[in-house]
């Protein structure tokens, strides 16, 4: 059936209507059909960029700047991102074209603001509209520096970070800056307080053999991060975000080209260089007060700690942004469960309802993504639990090596609807939560067993009580 076509009012006319050229219809019937085939296969790309639970990898990246030259001075970032699959689109922030999402879909999986000055973003983009997209299960950076506006320190502060409300504030560190031609005013920090996780930071690390003691051999030490840039705390109020580089004892958050009148608010380890969070939606946030962190500049600069003999011919910042980009990107540390099993031992179907007392089994498949493909996930943490109101068994995992993970027990004496219920939460790693409701009976009434074993002092008791009602009765009738 062809589609219908508009008709555009015509002035009224004496002369009778002219009947319409079969030719001229046919043609545009033709032609309509094409202009659909070419929009088809134009949104084909796009839609094949989209966010899968296949494959899931963000893939369209929207990047927000406040001057355009940032494109070229981090530029080894951006095509870092590039080589790994994602399609990077560049705008102003301030564009009066911004637009997250299109007749109610999204049209990016991450957004990364690396327009710290901006005091208000163009377009249909705003606060809301940045929290609504992390509220729908999409993934953020943030970098700021010392011109960091109320709008982006408000966004952060929803995600559970605080910026040093001082505007002039620079993390300054006496003892662990890194050494350059000119003393400085030791801003520029060599940060090598990294949180104790390889699915956040990777397992490969920029390396350097330091000879420690000749018992313990070699001591592989991750190169430093140069950082400059202000200081952030984390809400308290907040357990979802964690301090993936931190500053020194010795650090604090201060103006730098004046004296201190009052003791800085920030000081030490409470000060927060990088930070993440995960969403209980899996959504991945990175925060971080220093732009520089992902230049060109700091990429390819050499390192030396202050109070260290030892040079690094390369600071740690490419691949310690590179590992924890792919964190937030869902690159790793992404978990699926599949195929939650369950069914009496000796069965291999699944049952409508158990008995009390029943033996069963239970398996469930989990898998990592690594970037490229499923494999499996090794852990002897996964549990579940056979929950009604409270949990009446909680049993560990086993796991055969290849992703499946089972367990047997026996159903409760307690009958009722309970569930299977799988419940994973282990620091990097996507959350996983998994029920499934079964009823639990009782015995039927032809079920018990016949005699049972608890009962037999009420049967000596009634067979007692029968014969001495019998010899009772037969000392009263014949004994005189």
């Amino acid at each position: 059936m062809s589609p219908p076509h508009r008709v555009n009012p015509q002035p009224l006319s004496l002369s009778p209507r002219q009947p319409k050229d079969p030719t001229t219809t046919k043609m545009a019937r033709i032609n309509f059909s094409v202009l659909t085939i070419l929009s088809v296969i134009l949104l084909l790309p796009v839609l094949s960029l989209s966010f899968s639970p296949d494959s899931p990898s963000d893939r369209r990246l929207l990047v927000l700047f406040d001057d355009l030259s940032l494109k070229s001075s981090h530029s080894i970032f951006f095509n870092s991102l590039k080589s790994r699959g994602f399609d990077l689109d560049f705008k102003l922030a301030d564009d009066p074209k911004l637009a997250l999402q299109r007749y109610g879909q999204y049209l990016y999986d991450g957004l990364i603001l690396f327009s710290p000055s901006i005091e208000r973003f163009g377009g249909a983009l705003d606060l809301a509209a940045v929290l609504d997209f992390v509220d729908s299960g999409h993934d953020l950076i943030i970098a700021a520096d010392s011109s960091a506006s109320d709008l982006i320190k408000s966004v952060a502060t929803e995600c559970g970070v605080d910026f040093d409300e001082d505007p002039s504030a620079l993390v300054i560190d006496h003892r662990s800056y890194a050494v350059v031609g000119t003393e400085g005013d030791h801003t520029l920090i060599a940060a090598d307080d990294f949180i104790e996780s390889d699915v956040l930071l990777g397992e490969n690390k920029i390396e350097l053999k330091v000879r420690v003691l000749n018992v313990y051999g070699f001591w592989i030490k991750q190169a430093p991060v140069l950082y400059k840039g202000i200081a952030h705390s984390l809400n308290a109020a907040n357990n979802l975000v964690l301090k993936v580089l931190s500053a020194s004892p010795a650090a604090y958050s201060a103006n730098p080209s004046s004296k201190l009148s009052s003791p800085p608010s920030l000081t030490g380890s409470s000060i927060s260089l990088v930070s993440v969070v995960q969403a209980r939606n899996n959504a991945r946030i990175m925060i971080t007060g220093s732009l520089d962190l992902f230049s060109n500049r700091f990429f390819r600069s050499s390192i030396q700690k202050a109070g260290s003999p030892k040079k690094y011919d390369k600071s740690g910042n490419e691949q310690f942004v590179a590992e924890l980009s792919k964190w937030v990107f869902h690159e790793r540390g992404h978990l699926k469960a599949v195929n939650l099993r369950h069914n009496k031992a000796g069965e291999t179907d699944e049952p409508a309802m158990y008995r009390i007392k029943d033996d069963l089994d239970f398996s469930v498949e989990i898998y990592e993504w690594s970037g490229k493909s499923w494999e499996p996930y090794v852990a002897n943490d996964v549990q579940v639990q056979f929950y009604m109101m409270s949990p009446y068994v909680l049993k560990t995992l086993s796991n055969d090596k290849k992703g499946l993970y089972h367990t047997s027990f026996k159903v409760p004496d307690v009958y009722g609807v309970f569930q299977f219920k799988v419940e994973y939460n282990r620091l990097g790693y996507t959350s996983l939560l998994l029920s499934k409701q079964i009823p639990v009976r009782p015995f039927k009434h032809n079920e018990y067993e016949r005699f049972i074993t608890a009962a037999f002092p009420y049967y000596g008791a009634s067979f007692t009580m029968m014969a001495g009602f019998f010899i009772f009765s037969f000392v009263y009738l014949y004994h005189k």
